[in-house]
């Protein structure tokens, strides 16, 4: 199993492969869609171990745009918090969707500052039924997050990126290389 970390300034950044819905961190980052109410993979994991009240919040928040993020409570989770991130079905890279993935990093981190939550557990957004190929997302979270908490110092102490599987794992220790993290 990989478990990798790497520092940037105060925050741990680590690589897990994980059931993210098990993690013991204040936010977890669901891979949504854009009504916000629940479907498959990761967001249906995330609806079924949160428990129908996240549902109930979720149809208050009138869904979100691909790229940007929006934050509820973690219910039955042992996050506190789950903050909703809308990444972009993959068209062949001509539709923007590496801009619109960074933009769902970027509003996460901004949104856990917000409501002072110091560690954060990130899947890989869009690899999934969005197809997104794994080792460009991989490069645009690690990249992403790392320039933004380089350069813009939030409070967060860890953040994870939990992966399902170990050759995610691989891509974002393949990233955490190449950013020259380890």
């Amino acid at each position: 199993m990989l478990h990798l970390t790497a520092d940037i300034g105060k925050t741990r950044l680590e690589i897990h492969v994980a059931d993210i819905t098990t993690l013991d961190v204040d936010v977890i980052v669901n891979a949504a869609n854009t009504s916000l109410l629940g479907g498959g993979g990761v967001d249906g994991a995330i609806h079924r171990a949160a428990g129908p009240e996240l549902l109930a919040e979720c149809r208050t928040l009138g869904g979100c745009d691909t790229g940007s993020a929006k934050i509820t409570n973690g219910y039955q989770l042992k996050a506190r918090a789950v903050i909703h991130a809308v990444g972009p079905v993959w068209h062949g890279g001509g539709s923007d969707e590496e801009t619109l993935l960074a933009g769902c990093y970027r509003t996460a981190l901004d949104l856990a500052a917000e409501h002072r939550l110091t560690s954060i557990a990130y899947p890989a957004i869009s690899t999934g039924i969005y197809r997104f190929p794994a080792d460009i997302a991989a490069r645009i979270a690690v990249g992403t997050v790392a320039s933004e908490l380089a350069s813009i110092p939030r409070g967060i102490e860890r953040v994870i990126f939990c992966c399902f599987s170990a050759g995610s794992a691989e891509h974002h220790k393949d990233a955490f290389v190449g950013m020259g993290l380890v």
